[in-house]
């Protein structure tokens, strides 16, 4: 079986995508940055520290629900930023249940997407828990927007290995400097000819072992 993995740089369109594929392919959507939210709205946080672990805990979540469907043989999306440390707990879950990962990696020209980035921050409707560092049920007031210099922005990209995670199969890399531009048709045509490759090697090693 299998699962898609849509990830990538911040700001690179990561949540809009998944949607898209989750609509274009039949596929229910694990995001991890739903699952923070929850938690921001109902636990809060009142330190950088809080939020980590917060974020920890939003992780260990959605590898626990990524479980739950690899149970039932379902294909499913996981949404998030994987970076270097995400890496041994999905390989571990991948192998338990013999999944393939399918990457689509996001990424870009870091300094349009950093650009991108600082205006989403700015954005009223973007959910605070991303952008502070100080949220939690009943604050009347929080904290102003964490600001990141392109140079940070890079760092993180390039140490925590958010631009070259793959997990076990197929990677995609999309540029999304210009989201509007990308062929999404052909985007689902490519995952649907990997996924059948995926399906048909999987159904030949089943024939084999019995």
């Amino acid at each position: 079986m299998y699962c898609i993995l849509v990830t990538g740089i911040p700001a690179s369109g990561k949540s809009t995508m998944a949607r898209f594929l989750a609509e274009a392919c039949g596929l229910p959507v694990i995001s991890k940055d739903r699952i923070k939210e929850c938690m921001y709205d109902t636990i809060g946080f009142r330190s950088r520290e809080e939020k980590v672990k917060l974020g920890i805990a939003s992780m260990q979540i959605m590898y626990d629900l990524a479980e739950e469907l690899m149970r039932s043989a379902r294909p499913f999306i996981l949404e998030n930023n994987f970076e270097n440390v995400s890496k041994e707990g999905l390989l571990t879950i991948l192998k338990k249940y013999k999944y393939k990962a399918i990457t689509v990696t996001l990424t870009g020209d870091y300094k349009i997407i950093y650009q991108r980035f600082l205006e989403r921050n700015r954005d009223p409707g973007r959910h605070p828990g991303h952008v502070v560092n100080d949220c939690y049920p009943g604050s009347k007031e929080i904290n102003s927007p964490v600001q990141i210099s392109y140079e940070s922005f890079v760092e993180g990209i390039t140490q925590r290995g958010m631009d070259s995670f793959t997990a076990n199969g197929p990677q995609i890399i999309l540029d999304t400097t210009d989201f509007g531009r990308l062929d999404r048709e052909d985007l689902v045509r490519r995952i649907q000819d990997i996924v059948q490759a995926v399906l048909s090697i999987c159904s030949t090693l089943s024939e084999t072992l019995k």
